[in-house]
C-alpha cells in the first residue's frame, strides 16, 4: 500500500507536466516586451530595465519570504556581492579583465555561498530576530564595502568598469540590456514556476506553515531552508552582476536598506508566494516614483500614501498566493495540482 504521506508530499508527475503550458504561456510577455522595449527611447528603456531588474530580484527573494516564510531583509547584501564580483573582476582596479559569462556564474556563486554562510546560523531563529540577523548582515557587508579601501576603493566606488561581452555580443546600451534580462526573467520566472510546482516547494510551504510538524513528518527543515537561501542568493548575486555591468560603476551607496526594503515590497505588494505579483510588484514600484516627478516636493509623501492604501486594500498582495501555478493550471483545464 503506497504511504499516504510520500503521496501528499510529492506532486504528480503528470499534475506537474501539466503546469508548463501556463508557464509557457507567460512567454507571451517577454515577447511583447522584446517587440515593444528596443522603440522605446532611451529613458523610458531605462527603466523598463530597471523594472526587469527588480522583478528577478523579487522572483529571488520570493524563495525565502514566499515560499519558506523566512523574512529576509538583507538580501541586497547578496546583490552586492554580485556587483562587486563584476567591479573587481572586470575593471582596473587589480588590472583583472575576465569575461563575463565567467564573472556572472562566479559573482552568483560567491553569492550563493554567502547566503549558505547566513543560513547556517539562523536556522533556529524566527520572525523578528530572523529579520534583525538579516538586516545585520546586509549592513555588514555595505559597511565592509565601504571600509576596505585597498580593495572597493571604499566610499569612492569602483568606476571605469569594463563593458559586458556575452559570446561577442558588446552589452553597451539600455537595449542589449533589454535582451538579457529579458532572458534571464524567462529562465528565472521557469525555475521559480518549477520549484513550487516541485517537492521541494511542498517542503519549503511546510516550512512556511509550521516548522516544527514539518520536521515530524521527516522534512529535513534545515536542508530545505540553506537550498532556498543558496538559490536565492544566487539569483540576487547574478542581477548584481549585470547592475554592475549596465551601471560600469559601483560603490556602497547603491546598497543601502533602502533597497532591501524595496525588493521586499517588490513581494509584498505584488503578492507573496507568487512568481506572477513580483513581476506586477516590480512594475508598480519602479513605475509609480518615475510617473510623480512632477510633484518633486510631494512625490515620496504621495508615494507613500499609495503603498500604504494598496497594502490596506489587498493586505495578501495585488496578486494572492492562491492565484500562483495551480490555479493557473486549474482555468487551462489541467485539474489539481
Amino acid at each position: 500500500m503506497e504511504n499516504p504521506a510520500r503521496r501528499a508530499s510529492t506532486p504528480p508527475v503528470a499534475a506537474t507536466r501539466k503546469l508548463w503550458p501556463g508557464a509557457l504561456a507567460m512567454l507571451a510577455v517577454p515577447v511583447l516586451l522584446l517587440i515593444v522595449g528596443p522603440h522605446l527611447p532611451a529613458y523610458p528603456l531605462r527603466i523598463l530595465d530597471m523594472i526587469l531588474l527588480y522583478a528577478i530580484l523579487g522572483l529571488g527573494l520570493n524563495i525565502i519570504v514566499g515560499y519558506a516564510g523566512l523574512l529576509d531583509l538583507g538580501y541586497v547584501a547578496f546583490y552586492a556581492i554580485g556587483a562587486y564580483s563584476w567591479a573587481l573582476l572586470a575593471s582596473g582596479q587589480f588590472d583583472i579583465h575576465l569575461p563575463f559569462a565567467l564573472v556572472l556564474l562566479t559573482g552568483a556563486s560567491l553569492a550563493g555561498f554567502a547566503g549558505i554562510l547566513l543560513g547556517i546560523p539562523v536556522l533556529r531563529l524566527r520572525g523578528d530576530y530572523l529579520a534583525i540577523v538579516t538586516l545585520g548582515f546586509g549592513e555588514i557587508i555595505r559597511v565592509l564595502m565601504n571600509n576596505l579601501d585597498g580593495v572597493t576603493n571604499g566610499p569612492q566606488g569602483i568606476a571605469r568598469i569594463d563593458e559586458a561581452h556575452l559570446f561577442g555580443w558588446t552589452l553597451s546600451t539600455p537595449d542589449d540590456f533589454l535582451y538579457l534580462l529579458v532572458g534571464m526573467l524567462v529562465v528565472v520566472f521557469l525555475f521559480v514556476w518549477r520549484i513550487q510546482a516541485s517537492a521541494l516547494g511542498t517542503a519549503l510551504s511546510a516550512v512556511r506553515e509550521d516548522q516544527d510538524a514539518a520536521r515530524g513528518c521527516g522534512i529535513n527543515t534545515t536542508r530545505v531552508k540553506l537550498v532556498a537561501f543558496a538559490f536565492s542568493a544566487f539569483i540576487g548575486g547574478a542581477c548584481g552582476v549585470v547592475f554592475a555591468a549596465m551601471q560600469r560603476f559601483v560603490s556602497p551607496e547603491s546598497f543601502t536598506f533602502w533597497e532591501s526594503l524595496v525588493i521586499v515590497l517588490v513581494i509584498v505588494v505584488g503578492g507573496l508566494g507568487n512568481p506572477f505579483g513580483a513581476l506586477l510588484g516590480a512594475t508598480l514600484l519602479i513605475l509609480l516614483p518615475e510617473l510623480l516627478r512632477a510633484y518633486a516636493d510631494y512625490r515620496l509623501l504621495f508615494y507613500g500614501m499609495a503603498l500604504v492604501i494598496i497594502i490596506l486594500a489587498r493586505p495578501r498582495g495585488l496578486i494572492a498566493r492562491q492565484f500562483g501555478p495551480s490555479w493557473l493550471m486549474r482555468r487551462l483545464g489541467g485539474g489539481k495540482c
